[in-house]
């Protein structure tokens, strides 16, 4: 029997939830999501995680099934997702649906994390006070001038993905780059990607809607009821430490809601970098 993943990627607000409900009616198949976020079921409007009616079509996975004060790191995520998709193979399963925008996550997925040292406490500590003293775009330059190819693919908007490559990159002498070339693992199972993309100038309209979007079911509300949370990993994400700044009165709400809609665009931009570099990836004009 062939086993199969169809791995579906693609910018935010692309329309992957759409084209991965498709496939899995199509194939028979639960949707597997590799999303850092909707995983996290308090902030499902700002992730934009797939509604109840979209559930109710097809099982989704991963999907709002634990707290923001239960970390999921990526590689938590690849044991779990590997035991999942093994299980459902044994079902009778041939092709199974994966969708997703975190990067990391899907990579983990197909072909394993690296190795990385254990960091000594003080370290992370440092780098966590020149944070609260400096400000994150310091230590995204610090980050730019020591290992540009980071900078250029984490989210440095993200301050524990800046902090994890700039503890890695002191304490080895080594960029946190150069630790991405570990031989892949062997799976029990093919992967075929599909790369979903449009136009740029579309793809900012539709980012843009949905911001309004969120805006109009309550997004404000949601990020008011996390607020307490904020310093959580989970709740380092676009969407939420804009409105964290508007509550704490360091911005308007306007000019909280211009941040989210560029900072979506950047991770848009992002997104598009880390897999056009992927040859295997078989891409779609939508």
């Amino acid at each position: 029997m062939r086993r199969r993943i169809l791995l579906i990627v693609g910018p935010t607000a692309v329309g992957k939830t759409a084209y991965s409900i498709e496939k899995a009616l199509e194939y028979g198949s639960p949707i597997i999501s590799c999303d850092s976020r909707q995983i996290y079921k308090e902030m499902p409007i700002g992730t934009a995680a797939p509604s109840i009616r979209d559930r109710q079509m097809v099982r989704h996975y991963f999907v709002r099934d634990r707290s923001i004060t239960q970390t999921c790191t990526a590689g938590d995520y690849e044991l779990e997702a590997i035991d999942l998709v093994e299980k459902l193979f044994d079902r009778g399963h041939e092709t199974l649906v994966m969708t997703g925008g975190s990067m990391l996550w899907a990579d983990a997925f197909c072909y394993g994390l690296d190795e990385f040292p254990d960091i000594p406490s003080e370290i992370r500590t440092h780098l966590m006070k020149c944070l609260e003293s400096e400000g994150l775009p310091v230590l995204a330059d610090e980050l730019r001038r020591c290992d540009p190819q980071s900078y250029n693919t984490i989210d440095i908007n993200n301050p524990q993905r800046v902090i994890r490559a700039l503890e890695v990159t002191v304490f080895t002498g080594r960029p946190f780059s150069s630790f991405k070339t570990a031989p892949k693992r062997q799976r029990s199972f093919e992967i075929e990607k599909i790369g979903l993309r449009r136009d740029r100038d579309e793809l900012y309209r539709r980012i843009d809607e949905r911001v309004d979007l969120m805006f109009k079911r309550g997004l404000i509300e949601e990020a008011r009821r996390l607020y307490d949370y904020r310093s959580l990993p989970a709740l380092q994400t676009v969407g939420y430490r804009e409105l964290f700044e508007y509550f704490s009165g360091q911005c308007s709400l306007d000019a909280a809601i211009g941040h989210i809609k560029r900072a979506t665009h950047n991770y848009a931009k992002r997104q598009m970098t880390w897999w056009k570099r992927d040859s295997s990836i078989q891409w779609i004009d939508l």
